[in-house]
């Protein structure tokens, strides 16, 4: 299977569903790693340009991890909308990526990034499919299946499916401190230890369905999307 994962900024695939991904690459499934944004506003005393180089080059260390292939930085961050632009990107995008299956954020995420990536990618799933809006590359062959991922701390999301992630965390921490350049963002703003709190909300899930640790996620309900068999490994 193809599976295409878009976050709205480099490390948010990372922190939400890093091991689903290295799990689906394990089962000989083709990854895309996207982000929307550039990632150019979280940092004391760096401007938004050489923060932009910085979070490109770690999120192509972290997607080597897995042997994923990186698609996105489009938009500055806090800077993009919901508009026949970003639509046409973000179809464009699909497009390259052909994906069977696509994660994204849940459109209740707590940033508007991130609500506004989930209802791109549900948008621009169906419109990359007609053959009559012409971008450089082809439609995509069928309406993808859309699973929403956890949102950041697991608040107000409640999952229809889980992923065992327990024998890929160590993988999954491994991509996500390739982001050191957030690790310290996270730390200075948030006061949040950024692998602790990964694996804090992994241990969470797992604890709801009976494993050591699991990710959570959200089927998008909707006609043409739902499958009759399991997607996710």
């Amino acid at each position: 299977m193809r599976i295409l994962a878009v976050g709205a900024h480099p490390d948010d695939i990372e922190l939400i569903c890093a091991g689903t991904l290295a799990k689906c690459s394990k089962r000989g499934d083709k990854i895309f790693m996207s982000y929307l944004c550039k990632g150019d506003k979280g940092g004391y005393g760096i401007s938004a340009q050489e923060l932009t180089k910085i979070r490109e080059k770690e999120a192509g260390r972290s997607a080597a991890v897995i042997g994923a292939e990186i698609l996105g930085g489009f938009f500055p961050d806090l800077e993009f909308f919901v508009n026949e632009d970003t639509n046409r990107q973000v179809v464009e995008l699909i497009r390259i990526a052909q994906p069977d299956v696509i994660i994204t954020h849940a459109p209740n995420d707590y940033m508007m990034d991130h609500m506004h990536t989930s209802k791109l990618v549900v948008d621009a799933s169906f419109t990359a499919t007609l053959p009559n809006l012409k971008t450089e590359h082809p439609a995509t062959r069928a309406i993808p299946p859309i699973f929403f991922m956890d949102t950041i701390g697991g608040t107000d999301f409640i999952p229809t499916e889980f992923v065992d992630i327990s024998d890929f965390i160590d993988i999954k921490e491994k991509m996500l401190l390739c982001h050191q350049s957030q690790a310290r963002w996270l730390l200075e703003h948030d006061k949040i230890d950024y692998a602790e709190f990964m694996r804090d909300i992994s241990r969470f899930r797992g604890i709801q369905c009976g494993v050591r640790y699991a990710e959570a996620f959200r089927q998008y309900q909707a006609w043409g999307r739902i499958k009759t068999v399991r997607l996710l490994p």
